[in-house]
């Protein structure tokens, strides 16, 4: 690029007198693709001392602090040198600032309000319509709601409170900084003075910033976990747009509500709303939590069929559903058609792998990983510490260890530990398991005691349950498992008065046991059972399946295992009984009643399969000449003819 020749051909325009904007006035800037190229420019108007014209000096600020290329210290030095910088100038540097990247550890956001304080002070020029929203940005940023609060004053002061953009960042700012209170009093004062203009216009900006607001206000409650509010809010909405839905999936999703999540997809598309990209990446995670296979599928399908593209993130949250709804294969398909896998994507399968209890395979794709050159994260090497726990793979689950301690350039996370102790305490190494916890350099958490507690429970290990279950106690009192955990291990000795004491202590602490709670999808539909659910319109036909299933089993010779009964029950019967109730078994009869022969059947449990129910599903699987596939909070088990693929060691 040649400056002196286009500096020419600017003032040559100038004077044929036709006033433009400020950009094309110098379109040596605008055409400036990197930074060097500004420089010269610059340079360039320093020389002829056209850097004195403010509108030249604000273009280059503009480019150096707002471009793609920017550079937000050179922008600093530009705008310290402007003598007398316009209300333009002012507002592109606390933009500038304010807009700042959030990965970024310099504090910018705030430089921003001190920047506007000193314009403030200056008094040379006022703040215009323009300026408060990245101010009100840099609070949100900073999460200082006093600043904000004094900043919303100015706005009225100044007239623009009313102003769309300055609105929705008074709102944006209060939520971002918690002041839910603050923010829906401001919401429904403008929602009342929309309502009194939309009679007079029907101007369709106007209601789209509307839809705006509401949508910020739904994500302000989702952040602080209300989600009734949100939901509340959604339902009054007068209109809704695609990223309305998408808050609300979300937000279920990311706060455990993942029937609801799912619900909410469904109803989107009874409500003729086209799902996105953010809506698929958002619903998928609900999918895959309560195994809704084949509504995952038909999302897959979806965003082929609407060319809507299968990156990283979307590729591997379609890899994680089909792994945890039971379809490893069709996650190994998936996978082996990206043509550039990275790190997430690599962590998908593998997890993925891991949890289908397939270790080898996993620790082939490792390999693979490692041979095209992808560098392991800290993610893809619980994945494999996790596979080694659920193969019995100790010596392995070791040597990994070591290398992450060692030669990697992370320090392990507490579930790199904890995936340690949970393989140590299944191979029944709990005397190991406990120094390893004794030996960690980082305090261990409630997770890395649990896996203790289960082993010992496991393993029937009286003393060190009883021991490592107090340790819970303290840490997460009103946790349930650590007093359940602890119950079961007295209640398989026996030791009915020890039961007794620990229940007395969970009523005093008012803390509740976790219901067992199975899901099932048939026809795309989530059907969800509680342990001895009556609920289900079919639990009838259900309870009539499920004594014709344990007729089935006591005629090729099975005897339910009572002693896995973990109450004081004295009648056989009434433990046979118990066990039959299963949530588990229940969703199992619902899916052999409203199956044709020969269909696989896929449940989820929240809680670990017992011992019993793993023994029973191993031969209904062949009395039924059916494939089961089960996965409980740990793993996934699948049945086949009478036998499990986790070889009876989960």
């Amino acid at each position: 690029m040649n400056p002196t020749t286009i500096f020419n051909s600017t003032a040559a325009s100038l004077s044929s007198g036709f006033p433009t904007h400020p950009s094309s006035l110098f379109p040596q800037i605008t055409r400036c693709k990197t930074m060097k190229e500004l420089h010269q420019v610059h340079a360039l108007f320093l020389k002829t001392g056209q850097i004195h014209d403010p509108l030249a000096a604000a273009e280059i600020l503009k480019f150096s602090s707002l471009s793609a290329h920017r550079d937000i210290d050179y922008a600093r030095k530009v705008f310290l040198q402007m003598s007398q910088p316009n209300c333009f100038s002012w507002n592109t540097i606390i933009r500038a600032l304010s807009e700042s990247d959030e990965n970024d550890e310099t504090n910018e956001p705030l430089e921003a309000l001190l920047l506007f304080a000193e314009m403030l002070t200056d008094g040379t020029v006022l703040p215009n319509k323009f300026t408060f929203p990245s101010v009100l940005k840099a609070c949100a940023r900073t999460g200082r709601v006093l600043e904000g609060e004094q900043v919303h004053g100015l706005a009225v002061k100044f007239g623009f409170e009313k102003d769309e953009f300055v609105a929705s960042n008074l709102v944006r700012m209060y939520i971002m900084c918690g002041a839910m209170e603050k923010a829906q009093f401001l919401l429904n004062k403008m929602m009342a003075e929309f309502e009194n203009g939309a009679k007079l216009m029907k101007d369709k900006r106007r209601i789209e910033g509307n839809i705006v607001l509401w949508n910020v206000m739904i994500d302000g409650y989702v952040r602080v976990g209300d989600l009734d509010a949100a939901r509340e809010l959604f339902d009054e909405m007068p209109q809704r747009s695609v990223i309305s839905w998408n808050v609300m999936i979300s937000g279920y999703a990311q706060n455990g509500y993942f029937i609801e999540a799912i619900e909410m997809f469904r109803l989107m598309q009874i409500r003729e709303v086209r799902p996105n990209y953010v809506t698929l990446v958002s619903a998928l995670p609900a999918i895959s939590r309560v195994g809704a296979l084949e509504l995952g599928k038909w999302v897959h399908l979806y965003a082929e069929r609407n060319e809507i593209v299968i990156d990283d993130a979307l590729g591997s949250a379609v890899i994680d559903m089909y792994a945890k709804c039971g379809s490893i294969e069709e996650a190994i398909q998936v996978f082996n058609k990206i043509s550039k896998p990275n790190m997430i994507t690599w962590s998908a399968i593998i997890g993925g792998l891991a949890i289908h209890g397939r270790a080898m395979e996993a620790l082939d794709y490792f390999s693979r990983m490692e041979r095209e050159g992808v560098t392991p994260s800290d993610v893809v090497y619980i994945g494999i510490l996790s596979a080694c726990s659920h193969a019995g793979l100790v010596e392995e689950g070791r040597l990994f260890f070591n290398h992450i301690v060692n030669e990697v350039d992370f320090e392990p996370r507490l579930e790199h530990y904890g995936c340690m102790v949970d393989l140590f305490g299944r191979a029944g190494l709990l005397k190991e398991a406990e120094e390893f916890i004794s030996n960690m350099p980082i305090k261990p958490d409630d997770v890395i005691w649990k896996a203790l507690l289960g082993a010992c429970k496991m393993h029937g290990n009286i003393e060190m349950g009883d021991h490592v279950a107090w340790i819970l106690m303290n840490i997460a009192p009103r946790d349930s498992g650590a007093y359940v955990s602890l119950s079961n291990i007295y209640a398989a000795s026996r030791d009915w008065e020890s039961v007794a004491r620990v229940r007395l202590k969970m009523k005093e602490m008012d803390v509740r046991k976790d219901p067992g709670c199975s899901w099932i999808e048939l026809d795309g539909v989530v059907h969800q059972f509680l342990v001895e659910d009556e609920s289900h319109p079919s639990a009838q036909e259900i309870h009539s399946m499920l004594r014709e299933i344990a007729e089935q089993m006591r005629s090729v010779g099975y005897k339910p295992d009572t002693s896995r009964v973990l109450l004081n029950i004295d009648d056989e019967e009434e433990k046979e009984s118990t066990l039959h109730y299963h949530s588990e078994r229940i969703a199992l009869a619902f899916g052999l009643i409203n199956t044709s022969p020969g269909t696989p059947l896929r449940i989820v449990k929240n809680l670990r399969v017992c011992e019993d129910c793993h023994s029973s599903i191993k031969l209904i699987s062949k009395i039924y000449k059916r494939e089961i596939i089960v996965r409980d909070r740990k793993r996934f088990h699948h049945f086949e003819n009478g036998l499990c693929s986790c070889k009876d060691y989960w």
